[in-house]
Formats: structure tokens, sequence, C-alpha cells
């Protein structure tokens, strides 16, 4: 019986066989999912109206999940700290947040340690959020 808050069972799967170091990208909906994210990456499609999901409802049901070490994200290129990015430390427990432009990010997602892509409606600003999978506990 699955004990966590996230029953997506393509989710469920990818994240069960993503190891160590391994990453998760939980995108917002205006990220360009197949032109910049590993083309190996599970993909999984979520975004059913604006707003619906969100990231964080996303990133929440999946730290039920897994464990992470490193939360990566989209800096804007006008230096203003998105809000987002103080609910992104709240919910993971991450103090320090790992900044990329724009175009540094759309890189690091095309990374073959990426293993899941999930694409939401979220329709804030730089609400991308790159997660390292960590050790279990």
């Amino acid at each position: 019986m699955i004990k966590g808050q996230c029953n997506h069972h393509k989710i469920l799967e990818t994240l069960s066989i993503s190891g160590h170091g391994n990453k998760v990208l939980i995108a917002d909906g205006n990220f360009p999912v197949m032109t910049n994210s590993n083309h190996n990456a599970e993909k999984v499609y979520l975004g059913l109206s604006k707003d619906l999901p969100t990231v964080t409802d996303v990133l929440k049901s999946i730290l039920t999940v897994i464990n992470i070490e490193n939360v990566e994200v989209m800096d804007s290129a006008e230096k203003v700290e998105p809000e987002i990015f103080d609910e992104f430390r709240e919910i993971t427990g991450v103090k320090s947040l790992e900044k990329y432009s724009r175009q540094d990010f759309y890189d690091i997602c095309q990374d073959e340690d990426i293993t899941l892509v999930i694409n939401t409606g979220e329709t804030r600003t730089f609400a991308n959020i790159l997660l390292t999978v960590g050790v279990t506990s």
C-alpha cells in the first residue's frame, strides 16, 4: 500500500527507478518541456488548467516519496527574487537554492541525469524547480 501522498502511477514508477543523484524537474505551464529537457526523461503532463495543479502542489506530493539533497531554480534576469522561491525553501527545508539564468537552467534540464519531468498548470513566473534525489534516511 502506498503511504505517501503521491499516487500517480507513472511518477511513482519513475521515482522508484531513480537513484541517488538523479534529478526531477517540476515545471510551470510555460516551460518548453519538449525542447528544453532531457529527451530520454519520462514526461508527465499534469497541467489541466490555469494553476491546476501548481508546482508547489506537486512538490509537496513528491516530497512524501523521495528525499532530496539539492534544489536548483531558474532565476530572473532582473535579479529580483521571485516570491515562489520562499515557498520552495519552506516546503523543501533547503535554505539555499542554486540559481541559474534561463538559458543555463534549460541546458541543465537537458542533462542525462534528469529522469522525470512533470509539467504543471502553474502560472507564476520562474516557478520551475529541479530536485536532486537524495539517499534514503
